[in-house]
């Protein structure tokens, strides 16, 4: 499938979907939990709901409701081994891999085409080591993993992606010997790490930090059941904000805090790096956008997932943006550097790609094109928002914002987006 876009200007009052990372994270661990949980304001997309049917297969009662769910569980129940289709999502298989090593009987979890393709060795490596069976399709899903294990430690890399480090400390808790983590390697996405933690934390198991990012012991423990409320998700908000940079300054979005960190709250500052005025008022976000951006050099590192809101801001800048230290992203649903240089240059930016990034500088002049986002929902969504910024252009894949924020398009057209099914 395909969309057309026309030239738009957005203006109004839009909320901010909830946390993907977050409701992952969430109903992983209330499933893992002595008692009754309740979850609020979750993000319902396809991942997320991924991730409900993999509990359900490891045999937790859970019921939902629009925006809640609530997860019941004893300490004593055992983990069932089971088949677990994790679609698109790579936190959802490599969270529950982890939890694998939990039952007696044997996982079996695969996806869709594009889940083929991501790595999963570094944590069938790190799972063996401690006892688990484990065996793929040369390090990528499908993958089984075999337990049951009792903890001990392990070394990892962490150059590639935090999720397998998270994964490992979800799961840590409820092995008999707990787990001391060793990360090899500069981890990125660092925050994320953080955020894991944090919700570890709010369902009262705690972490012990050696060195931060490096060491880790995790002890045998209880998770106890609670209440928990799922943030904004900051990913989403990016695009967003991109979008009213580029679309129009009489955009608000709101957004519910809370207290738990999220990497993509750096798009705030690299937006006033940029010359954007953002301003928050109670749960509101505002921004006042110069006629043309300032450009800077940015190192997301930490925060991959704001690739593609940022690289589309290059269609707005004087001077160059540079993006640096993310060849992580090149292991996302996409390459997404690779996408992003090919798709960007047909908007008229002069693109750089490097291993590890991109330079985008300013195009003389703009133009109208197809544009393919090879199935993947912040591409899809990011390129819309370029299309409507220029004008006449053709999206694919529309269908692929089920992933993190199933409403996009069309709370994009009531706020004044022009977004059209393409005959």
């Amino acid at each position: 499938m395909k969309c057309k876009v026309e030239k738009s200007k957005i203006s109004g009052h839009i909320i901010c979907p909830s946390n993907k990372s977050y409701t992952h994270r969430a109903v992983f661990i209330a499933s893992l939990s002595d008692g009754k949980s309740i979850i609020k304001n979750i993000l319902k997309s396809s991942d997320t709901i991924a991730t409900i049917n993999a509990c359900k297969n490891f045999g937790v009662k859970l019921t939902e409701s629009e925006n809640k769910i609530i997860i019941k569980n004893s300490i004593d129940s055992k983990v069932e081994g089971c088949i677990i289709d994790a679609c698109n999502s790579g936190t959802t298989i490599r969270i529950a891999a982890a939890i694998a090593v939990l039952s007696h009987g044997k996982t079996v979890l695969s996806g869709d085409d594009s889940l083929k393709k991501r790595p999963m060795k570094p944590i069938l490596d790190a799972l063996e080591s401690i006892g688990a069976k484990c065996s793929s399709n040369e390090g990528k899903p499908p993958i089984s993993v075999e337990g049951e294990v009792k903890g001990g430690e392990v070394q990892i890399s962490g150059s590639i992606s935090s999720q397998f480090i998270s994964a490992l400390m979800i799961v840590a808790p409820r092995l008999d010997n707990g787990l001391i983590l060793n990360i090899q390697n500069e981890l990125v996405s660092k925050p994320y790490l953080d955020l894991t933690i944090a919700t570890m934390d709010k369902f009262g198991a705690s972490v012990k930090t050696e060195i931060p990012y490096q060491k880790y012991i995790i002890k045998h423990q209880n998770y106890k059941a609670t209440n928990f409320t799922i943030p904004s998700d900051f990913s989403s908000l990016a695009l967003l904000l991109s979008a009213a940079v580029l679309l129009g300054n009489e955009l608000e979005i709101e957004i519910s805090m809370g207290d738990m960190p999220q990497a993509d709250e750096a798009i705030i500052d690299i937006l006033e790096i940029l010359g954007v005025i953002v301003t928050l008022e109670k749960n509101t976000i505002k921004i006042n956008s110069p006629e043309k951006l300032a450009g800077g050099k940015f190192d997301l590192s930490d925060s991959p997932d704001l690739l593609p809101a940022i690289a589309i801001l290059s269609l707005k800048s004087a001077k160059p943006i540079e993006i640096f230290n993310v060849k992580h992203a090149r292991y996302k649903e996409t390459d997404r550097i690779a996408i992003l240089a090919r798709e960007l240059a047909k908007l008229g930016i002069n693109v750089i790609e490097n291993d590890d990034g991109l330079i985008l500088k300013p195009a003389k002049k703009l133009v109208s094109a197809a544009l393919c986002s090879e199935n993947d929902h912040r591409l899809f969504m990011a390129f819309c928002i370029a299309g409507m910024y220029i004008g006449d252009c053709t999206i694919t894949d529309p269908e692929s914002v089920e992933v993190s924020y199933p409403n996009f398009v069309s709370e994009m057209k009531k706020i004044g987006g022009k977004i059209f099914p393409d005959e």
